[in-house]
C-alpha cells in the first residue's frame, strides 16, 4: 500500500493487534490522533482498556510456554526478522511520512529514523545466531556451562517522539532473544506501529508472538507493568512515569527496564573548535524540537568564550526554518500536542520570573500558516543558576539554558549537578582533558567533539535517575535473556557424603 492509499485508510478506524488478529476494544471506544502540525484528526484508532491487554498477555503467555515459541530456532527468528527489515526497507518513505505525519518531525529525521529500524532488525537478526554461552574448568568430574534462556513475557512501552525507532530497538532484541512480546504505543503516536504490525503479520510470525494494544499508559501500560503473567517491562518515557512503573512492578519483582529523561551537558572549553562547536550546540538541542531524552539541553561555557559564542549561537538560531515537518525546508517542527507545548512554554514563563535573561525565542508561533500547529520558537536563557527549574527539569522542548565555568572541576560540577544522568558532550583541542572530564561525568551515553551520534551496535542508557539496564548493542540483547547455570557429572557414582548403614 502506498502513502496516498494508508493515509486514506486512515480515515477507518484502526485496530489492535493480538493473537495474530487485528481486533477492536472490547468497548468499542475509540481515540482521534492529531497533526500536531495544524491541530487536524488524522486517525482514529480503537482504544483498548485493561480487559485487552489481559487478552494480549495471555495470548503471549500462551505462545511462550505452549506454542514451541521459547524452543524456536535462533536461525528461524532470524529469517523472520530479516523478513521483516525487508518488507520495512520495501517502505522507507511511507513510513518517514506517517511518522512525520504524527509526530510533527522534519521529514529528514523520520526517514533516518526508519532506515535505523531496518538496521536494528537485521543486527539482531545477526545477533542471535552468535554463540550465547560458556564453558568453565572445574574440578570433580564436572561440566559447567552457562546458557542464556529468554526471559518470557514481556510488556514493552514506547514514548511519542520516536514513535517507529523506539519501537523496533525492543522488538527486535526480544524476538531475537526468543521472547514473546506486548507492545504499547503512545496514545498520541500508534500510526507507524500500527503499520509495522501489518508487516509482522505479513513477515509470517506465530499468532500470540507479537502483540500491539493501544491505548491509554494509567490502564494499558499499567497492566503491563503489574500483571504476574509477564515476566519483564521495559518502558522509554517521563523520569516520573517510569518510577510509577518500577512500584507497580515491585509487586510482581518483575525484571524492568527503564530509559527514562535527561537533563544532559554540553561542555565548551575555550580551545572547541568554533564553528563545530556552536553547530552541535545547536543540533544538541533543537534536533526534533528538543523531544529527545539525551538532548545537551544545558550548554556549559567557559567564561573566557562566552561574548563570542553567544551572540553567534543566538543568530544562529534565529535562522532555524521551523513548519510543518512535511514541508522539505524545515529544519524543526510542532512539539507534540497542544498540552505539551503549554507546559514547555510554563517552563519558558518560569525561567523569566526566576531571573534568567531570555537571549532569544519564548513564543509560541502563529503566522505564516503556523497558527493551529504546535510550534514554539528556538529558545536561549542566560545569567541562569543551579537552582532554577529551568536547569534543573527536563523541558522536553526546543529549549537551551546556559551555565559558564572558569575551571575544569566547576564544569564537571555543574554538568554532575542534576537528578539526571543518560548523555553528555565535551568539545576541547585536548584530547586529555577532553577523557579526563568524560571520565568524571555521570551518564551513559558521552561524545567528544560531537553530539547525538548513536548506534545499534553500543548500548544505549543512563546513571541515576535517567534510567536502569541498556537498549541496543549486544547489552540490549542480554536484557531479554536469563543466565542458567548447568553442571553435568561425568563421574556417575554416588558422592559418599552420607554413610551408608545397614
Amino acid at each position: 500500500m502506498d502513502t496516498k492509499s494508508y493515509l486514506t485508510a486512515l480515515e477507518t478506524v484502526q485496530n489492535m493487534y493480538i493473537d495474530g488478529k487485528w481486533v477492536a476494544s472490547a468497548t468499542q471506544e475509540t481515540r482521534k490522533i492529531i497533526n500536531p502540525a495544524d491541530g487536524e484528526v488524522i486517525g482514529v484508532v480503537t482504544e483498548g482498556t485493561r480487559e485487552d491487554v489481559k487478552v494480549a498477555i495471555q495470548a503471549a503467555r500462551r505462545a511462550f510456554d505452549k506454542g514451541g515459541w521459547q524452543e524456536s530456532k535462533a536461525r528461524d527468528r532470524a529469517v523472520l526478522l530479516n523478513k521483516i527489515a525487508d518488507l520495512l526497507e520495501q517502505r522507507v518513505e511511507e513510513f518517514a511520512s506517517l511518522d512525520t505525519l504524527n509526530n510533527g518531525k522534519p521529514l529528514r529525521e523520520s526517514r533516518y529514523d526508519v532506515t535505523d529500524a531496518v538496521n536494528q532488525f537485521r543486527y539482531y537478526a545477526g545477533l542471535c545466531t552468535k554463540p550465547h554461552g560458556v564453558t568453565y574448568d572445574v574440578p570433580d568430574d564436572i561440566q559447567a556451562m552457562v546458557v542464556r534462556e529468554p526471559i518470557g513475557v514481556v510488556g514493552q512501552i514506547i514514548p511519542w517522539n520516536y514513535p517507529l525507532v523506539m519501537a523496533t530497538q525492543k522488538i527486535a532484541p526480544a524476538i531475537a532473544a526468543g521472547c514473546t512480546v506486548v507492545i504499547k504505543p503512545a496514545e498520541q503516536t500508534p500510526l507507524s506501529l500500527i503499520r509495522l504490525f501489518e508487516i509482522i503479520d505479513e513477515a509470517g510470525f506465530p499468532p500470540g508472538v507479537i502483540n500491539l494494544v493501544l491505548g491509554a499508559g494509567e490502564c494499558v501500560g499499567a497492566e503491563l507493568a503489574e500483571s504476574p503473567l509477564v515476566d519483564k517491562v521495559a518502558f522509554t518515557g517521563g523520569t516520573d512515569t517510569g518510577i510509577k512503573i518500577m512500584k507497580a512492578a515491585a509487586d510482581t519483582i518483575k525484571k524492568v527496564g527503564l530509559e527514562l529523561g535527561g537533563k544532559s551537558p554540553n561542555i565548551v572549553f575555550a580551545d572547541a573548535d568554533f564553528e563545530t562547536a556552536v553547530d552541535y550546540a545547536l543540533f544538541a538541542i533543537f534536533s526534533n524540537q528538543g523531544e529527545v531524552c539525551s538532548a545537551g539541553s544545558r550548554l556549559l561555557l567557559e567564561e573566557s568564550l562566552y561574548d563570542r559564542f553567544v551572540p553567534e549561537l543566538v543568530a544562529r538560531a534565529k535562522q532555524i526554518k521551523v513548519g510543518p515537518g512535511a514541508d522539505e525546508e524545515s529544519e524543526m517542527g510542532p512539539l507534540i500536542t497542544a498540552e505539551h507545548m503549554g507546559r514547555v512554554l510554563w517552563f519558558i514563563e518560569e525561567g523569566k520570573k526566576e531571573g534568567a535573561t531570555l537571549l532569544c525565542g519564548g513564543n509560541r508561533l502563529t503566522e505564516n500558516g503556523l497558527e493551529k500547529g504546535y510550534f514554539v520558537e528556538p529558545t536561549i536563557f542566560t545569567n541562569t543558576t543551579p537552582d532554577m527549574k529551568i536547569v534543573q527539569e527536563e523541558i522536553f522542548g526546543p529549549v537551551l539554558v546556559i551555565q559558564t565555568f572558569q575551571t575544569e572541576e566547576e564544569a564537571i560540577e555543574l554538568a554532575n549537578g542534576t537528578r539526571f544522568g543518560l548523555a553528555g558532550g565535551v568539545f576541547t583541542s585536548d584530547v586529555a582533558k577532553a577523557h579526563r572530564v568524560i571520565r568524571k561525568l555521570k551518564a551513559g551515553i558521552t561524545w567528544i567533539n560531537t553530539y547525538h551520534p548513536t548506534f545499534n551496535e553500543a548500548p544505549w542508557g543512563g546513571y541515576k535517575q535517567s534510567g536502569i539496564g541498556r537498549e541496543l548493542g549486544t547489552y540490549g540483547y542480554e536484557e531479554y535473556l536469563e543466565i542458567k547455570q548447568i553442571n553435568v557429572n561425568l563421574n556417575v557414582q554416588p558422592s559418599g557424603w552420607f554413610k551408608k548403614r545397614q
